[in-house]
This record gives structure tokens, C-alpha cells and sequence, in this order.
């Protein structure tokens, strides 16, 4: 298997990322969505839920990406080119690392590929080898939206990274107080809090002498969870089914999907973590009502029986 060559100087990409945010909001280039945002607690979490004030300039966008990609008889794709004014690093000779244009967390980056990958093809070493490169340099959370069903609104393949912590009081992440009972069978968990079809692992036993073993342990782990959840890498590159995957220095979640949307509510990989986007107070009054605990478990797959 090919390891491929890291391009990125060790110890530069946190001050690059925030000399390229500071450019990039002074060009335009970056625009960041504002929000309004509150917590819901339901089933031992504290949901962190953002209200998305002005999607006016994203949707505006969309439109013109729709457009583009009518009149060219082709998607649009955002990645190739990208705009050159988001352009963080060049982390490996297989990504590249850019701002993400429409942030709602600061320092918002994606890890995308150089050539043109699906966002429903399986994730490779040269993935979890950039990933590491990146998680090397700060404590983020790593995560993939596969596929259109999981979340994912490009379908060039990029992973994404947020800085830690995700919300400015209590724990980093707002679901860790519930990963503390996880229940292992081997090396793989459960957690019993979390009402769908999911596997967790720890990843203390992934962390090599070098970037590249750790990337290798940390794609076998990967491929064990998605067995876990009943989707089995074969012999193709195009992935068995939708799921949201979350990584940080210390832990791996894997969540099988089973629709894009509750009722008006997108959930991407952001929300197993803790926090929910809704884009305006009729759809937050209605997850106060159903309960963002509610809105998870009817965008998963509940078992794998279904």
C-alpha cells in the first residue's frame, strides 16, 4: 500500500491557519455564518443547538453552484479549483487543507483530496494519513459526512476538522460525559446513552512510533467499526451505505444512517458530537419539543436489524 509523502513543515499549520483566516476575512473570501445558540439537555447531554441567523450569501451560492452546474451539463465543483484565497497548506502529495468558506465554528478547515474522489468512496491510509498530519499540530475533532444521506453537500471527498473545544463551558465535546460507559466487547464499545446502531473504539492502541503506522492502525480500526455496524469494506471503493464518523486524538464513533433529515432538520456528523444547526425559531421550538436526542436517533439506523 502506498504511504504517500507529507509536504507539511511540522509545527506551522496552527499559525497558518490563523494568518490565512485573518487574509481571508479581510478579501471576503471567508464568510462566516452568524449565529444565536443555546443548550438543551436531554438523556445526560447538553446539547449545544445554533440558530443559523443569516443563510441568505449560502443559499445565494447554492443557487449559482445549481446554475453552473445546469448550463455545464456537469457538477460544479467547489474543490477544483479551490478558491485560492482559502488555501491554508498543502499537507500532503494526496491533500490539501482550506478554509471552509461558510464557517460557523472559527477555524473551520477541510482536508480535501487533490484529485477528484467520491464522498461515498471508503476512506484510505492516504485519508487518515493527512488526518494525522493535521491532529498532530492541534487538538481538533476529525470528521466525515459520507455521503449525501450522512450530511454531505459536495461530493468531492474532504474530511473536516473543528478546533477543540466545541462549546466554551463543560466538557470539549458535548457527548464525552457519555462515552465514560462504554461497553466493550473486545476492543469495540457501545454506549448505552446513545439510542442507535453505533460503534466506539479508543485509539490508545493506534498511536505509532511514526504518522503512517499510527494512520494504518487507525484505518483498521475503521474498517473494525464499520463491520461493527454492518458495513464491511470490500473489494470496491464505493462505500455499503451512509454514516457519519468522528475522530479525535482519543476516540473513534462510527453512526450508520438512515435519512438526511428529521422533519426540516439537517443532522450531519457535528450533531453525534452535540451540537445541532437549525435555521430558524420555528425549527428550534420544534427540537426543544422532540428533543435533539430524538432527532439523532430518527436520522440513524436504529439496529442492525433496522
Amino acid at each position: 500500500m502506498v504511504e504517500g509523502k507529507i509536504l507539511l513543515k511540522p509545527g506551522t499549520l496552527w499559525t497558518k491557519v490563523k494568518e490565512q483566516t485573518k487574509y481571508a476575512l479581510s478579501s471576503g473570501a471567508l464568510i462566516p455564518i452568524p449565529t444565536e445558540s443555546e443548550f438543551i439537555e436531554q438523556d445526560g447531554v447538553c446539547f449545544l443547538v445554533r440558530i443559523l441567523s443569516n443563510l441568505v450569501r449560502k443559499d445565494e451560492a447554492k443557487q449559482k453552484q445549481q446554475k453552473q452546474s445546469t448550463s455545464s451539463s456537469k457538477d460544479f465543483n467547489p474543490f477544483l479549483p479551490y478558491e485560492e484565497d482559502l488555501f491554508v497548506a498543502d499537507i500532503s502529495d494526496t491533500h490539501v487543507c482550506i478554509l471552509n468558506k461558510y464557517n460557523v465554528a472559527d477555524y473551520h478547515l477541510l482536508l480535501i483530496t487533490r484529485a477528484f474522489e467520491e464522498q461515498e468512496n471508503w476512506l484510505n491510509l492516504q485519508d487518515f494519513v493527512a488526518m494525522w498530519a493535521c491532529m498532530t499540530e492541534f487538538d481538533g475533532l476529525t470528521f466525515y459526512n459520507a455521503g449525501k444521506m450522512a450530511g454531505a453537500s459536495q461530493r468531492h471527498k474532504h474530511l473536516q476538522i473543528v478546533p477543540l473545544p466545541l462549546v466554551p463551558k463543560g466538557p470539549q465535546i458535548p457527548i464525552e460525559p457519555l462515552l465514560t460507559s462504554a461497553q466493550f466487547q473486545n476492543s469495540i464499545a457501545t454506549i448505552p446513552g446513545l439510542p442507535f446502531l453505533h460503534a466506539f473504539a479508543f485509539l490508545d492502541s493506534c498511536l505509532g512510533q511514526s504518522l503512517f503506522s499510527t494512520a494504518e492502525k487507525t484505518l483498521l480500526c475503521y474498517h473494525s467499526l464499520l463491520k461493527a455496524v454492518g458495513l464491511e469494506v470490500g473489494e470496491g471503493n464505493r462505500q455499503a451505505g451512509a454514516y457519519n464518523l468522528l475522530v479525535t486524538r482519543k476516540w473513534m464513533l462510527v453512526v450508520r444512517r438512515s435519512q438526511e433529515y428529521f422533519e426540516s432538520i439537517p443532522v450531519n456528523s457535528l450533531g453525534f458530537a452535540g451540537t445541532l444547526f437549525v435555521r430558524n425559531e420555528e425549527q428550534m421550538q420544534f427540537l426543544k419539543q422532540h428533543g435533539p436526542m430524538t432527532i439523532l436517533k430518527n436520522v440513524a439506523v436504529r439496529s442492525l436489524n433496522g
